[in-house]
């Protein structure tokens, strides 16, 4: 009630019933201001599956311990530090824990700890009370893995590997990572080898770390704690013909390489300083980036350093086109067809009242009036405008005296020229833009079976003059 009054005091509101109104329009206003503030994106949830080696090979020595109790110390002494880090979830999946060998068991492996929040201490938990002594099925271990992840529209599911040796149940780890990769299910996962060199083995799986001894084993997920979660900045600077990143207000789509799946769109924007806006995405994809101007350009393979400022220079320099008749006369619904000159595919089709913008080059261009006009080599510059002017149509307005067959044509040159075929409709009447010249008009009722019968009008077209013909 006291902002009602304030109102209608500020305003010098004396009317009960018109101050109401207008103390309520005040109000909608506010409140429809508030509603289309810009709201900020939900932050993206970071899931990292763990894949833990379980074998018995685990319990070999390295080092002052087994290589199982030393990565498990290690490890968790890294799940302590992810405690109060936000928007992340954690689960553990093990392999080569369950059935001792022999006999060796190829399905031995299950995820002992289910994505949430908090559950560090349940992951340690499971790791301490383990006793390795199965065999190595790391390629089953993936496959299950995608059922780990629980659907999820703003996640980015990432899996951690840790073993120490290769796969022992002739399954292959790169068919699977390739396959969960290629799906969209998982980023390209990482690998710790623990006490020897793996990496031509598993190269193909992921990004593989050495961990020949405990520092390496430390460093390792260290670093790959880092990449997963360290904030990474990129800025897209679009180039102008002299290199300049002018050119924005354009949408980008960035592609995974790896699976061709679209994983961000962004119109181009400058920030308030007048440079190129910074975007936060996820540095663990190799991009390849559409920009979609008319035609579109691409930078393929993109490839940024986690936890830096990223900046990408694409080369789209643009121009505009525009059209208009010699009189300035407005048309609308007159399409245009342009090309790039020499070829024959379609990059776009540009209405007479629409300025657009183009890569800077050479383009033909056919304007949809009647007759049909060519424009060839039409060159569109850096930030200028190019205009095509076209002689202002008349209008031709032709009525039929019945439905019939009718149909319209240039003549030029004692040659008959097809244009256009009058549409067989309840509407007797159509109204035309042609272009100024010489035509002919032809219509035989549908109703007559003579040939005969046909009748034919010529007539002429003025700029910016209405032509009335009735048969």
């Amino acid at each position: 009630m006291k902002r009602l009054e304030t109102i209608k005091r500020n305003f010098g509101i004396r009317n009960p019933e018109f101050g109401m109104v207008l103390v309520f329009m005040f109000l909608s206003l506010g409140m429809f201001a508030q509603a289309t503030k810009e709201l900020p994106k939900p932050k993206q949830t970071t899931r990292i599956l763990f894949v833990f080696d379980g074998s018995l090979s685990m319990y070999g020595r390295w080092q002052s311990d087994t290589k199982f109790n030393i990565a498990v110390k290690l490890f968790s002494n890294i799940l302590d530090s992810l405690h109060a880090q936000p928007n992340l979830e954690l689960a553990l999946r093990m392999y080569g824990h369950l059935k001792p060998i022999p006999p060796q068991d190829c399905s031995d492996s299950r995820l002992e700890v289910p994505f949430g929040k908090d559950n560090i201490a349940q992951i340690k938990k499971v790791l301490r009370s383990t006793v390795p002594k199965g065999t190595t099925p790391i390629a089953y271990a993936l496959s299950q893995a995608a059922n780990d992840f629980p659907d999820c529209y703003n996640c980015r599911n990432i899996v951690i590997l840790i073993t120490d040796g290769l796969e022992e149940c002739g399954g292959d780890p790169c068919a699977v990572s390739t396959d969960l990769q290629k799906n969209g299910i998982v980023l390209k996962p990482f690998i710790v080898g623990i006490g020897k060199n793996f990496r031509d083995q598993f190269e193909c799986v992921g990004t593989y770390f050495d961990a020949s001894n405990e520092t390496g084993f430390r460093s390792a997920l260290n670093i790959i704690i880092s990449r997963s979660l360290n904030p990474t900045s990129l800025q897209v600077n679009l180039l102008d013909a002299f290199g300049k990143p002018t050119e924005t207000n354009v949408n980008m789509t960035f592609y995974d390489h790896f699976s061709g799946i679209p994983k961000y769109n962004f119109i181009h924007s400058f920030n308030v300083k007048g440079l190129p806006d910074t975007l936060e995405i996820d540095p663990l994809i190799t991009y390849d980036i559409v920009v979609h101007t008319i035609p579109p350009v691409r930078k393929d393979t993109v490839k940024l350093t986690p936890g830096k400022h990223n900046i990408v220079g694409i080369d789209a320099p643009q121009g505009y086109l525009e059209f208009k008749t010699t009189g300035n006369t407005t048309l609308k619904s007159l399409p245009s067809i342009i090309r790039r000159h020499g070829t024959e595919g379609t990059i776009s089709v540009q209405q007479f009242d629409q300025v657009e913008k183009y890569l800077t080059g050479f383009y033909d261009v056919e304007m949809l009036c009647f007759p049909r006009i060519m424009a060839n080599n039409v060159e569109i510059r850096q930030s200028q405008t190019t205009t095509l002017e076209i002689p202002t149509p008349g209008i031709a307005v032709i009525q039929k005296p019945t439905n019939g067959y009718a149909s319209i044509y240039q003549d030029k040159n004692n040659q008959m020229i097809w244009l256009y075929n009058l549409r067989d409709t309840p509407q007797l009447q159509e109204s035309l833009y042609l272009q100024p010249g010489n035509y002919k008009v032809v219509f035989r009722s549908k109703y007559s079976n003579q040939s005969s019968t046909t009748t034919e009008k010529s007539f002429k077209v003025e700029p910016g003059q209405t032509v009335n013909l009735k048969f």
